[in-house]
């Protein structure tokens, strides 16, 4: 019997293969800036950290077969009413925190609720999902926050230190949290192989008797936590609460995803993959920097790999179909 590697297999060869052969490009190339120094690395992950953590949660809707556009908005959202809460209001940081993420947990809920029980598209229900987020947070502040909170300042400056020049930040090791424990669900629990197989095909999963209606909540209110943990996380990293924060972020997510090797139509794909695939973004983001190109550029680079992505997708569901029959 020849071994075939699965499609899961070898999109999870493939991001990593990219990221390796980008990291090993911008480490040649720009050496003696210090690319490949420790530090860098770290960087890459405290630096996109709230798009790393925003980006698991999405990874359990797109491997479920949905999609989830309010995730930047619900960054904003959250992230100003913990700042407007904390320095208008006197909260203690531990309510302010518990209370956004019940926010944002409960505004996934609801989503997944109205997508599942009136069958409607997620598409849709969640573009909603993002205008109305996006304006409740304007309704609670046009003006950026600062957040001076010593507490929540203290807590966002804490550092693990490796060395004397070397350190890893509050937000990296929450991002490592985060990334472990959806790497957890995803692989050995009972919810991430439902939701793999509502994916792979929902009405398969219906006749198996798995409870599909509430595993399509379920991945729904895992994401609303995980962006409104990033509006947190966002905080911690600008010191601010901003409603226009986090513009567009959903499309970085969804990016990050897809070039972690996860099937938009769902079923296959990992939450290793999506940390690959923020790793490549901000490797790309990073070459554009040093290149002294503008933001566009990173935008174009980013296009181009998705197209190529999105097509060996295409081609390897192709290749599967053919094998099946």
């Amino acid at each position: 019997m020849t071994w075939r590697p699965s499609a899961n297999l070898v999109t999870m060869a493939v991001t990593i293969l990219v990221c390796v052969l980008l990291y090993a490009l911008a480490g040649w190339r720009y050496h003696h800036l210090g690319f490949l120094t420790l530090q860098v690395f770290l960087d890459f992950f405290s630096e996109n950290a709230y798009l790393g953590i925003a980006a698991v949660g999405l990874t359990f809707v797109i491997l479920s077969g949905g999609i989830d556009l309010s995730v930047g908005a619900v960054v904003g959202l959250t992230g100003i009413i913990l700042a407007k809460l904390m320095e208008q209001h006197g909260w203690h940081p531990l309510l302010a925190v518990a209370l956004v993420l019940l926010i944002g947990t409960l505004f996934g809920a609801f989503q997944g609720f109205m997508i599942q029980q009136f069958q409607l598209a997620p598409f849709f229900v969640t573009l909603a999902g993002m205008f109305f987020a996006r304006g409740v947070a304007l309704l609670v502040s046009t003006e950026s926050i600062g957040v001076e909170n010593e507490l929540f300042v203290w807590v966002s400056d804490l550092a693990i230190p490796l060395g004397a020049d070397h350190g890893i930040r509050f937000v990296t090791i929450a991002f490592v949290v985060v990334a472990a424990a959806g790497i957890y669900l995803a692989r050995w629990t009972r919810f991430g192989r439902f939701t793999y197989a509502i994916g792979g095909n929902e009405q398969s999963a219906i006749l198996m008797g798995l409870p599909v209606a509430r595993t399509k909540i379920l991945v729904y209110v895992f994401s609303g936590f995980c962006s409104a943990l990033a509006g947190v996380i966002w905080s911690m990293q600008y010191w601010s609460g901003k409603a226009t924060a986090a513009e567009g972020m959903e499309l970085d997510a969804i990016a990050a995803v897809v070039l972690g090797g996860t099937l938009l139509s769902g079923g296959i794909g990992s939450v290793l993959g999506t940390i690959v695939g923020v790793l490549i973004l901000a490797i790309i983001g990073q070459i554009v920097t040093l290149e002294n190109l503008t933001s566009w550029w990173t935008r174009i680079a980013i296009g181009v790999l998705l197209l190529a992505f999105i097509v060996m997708q295409k081609l390897l569901t192709r290749l599967g179909a053919v094998r099946a029959a």
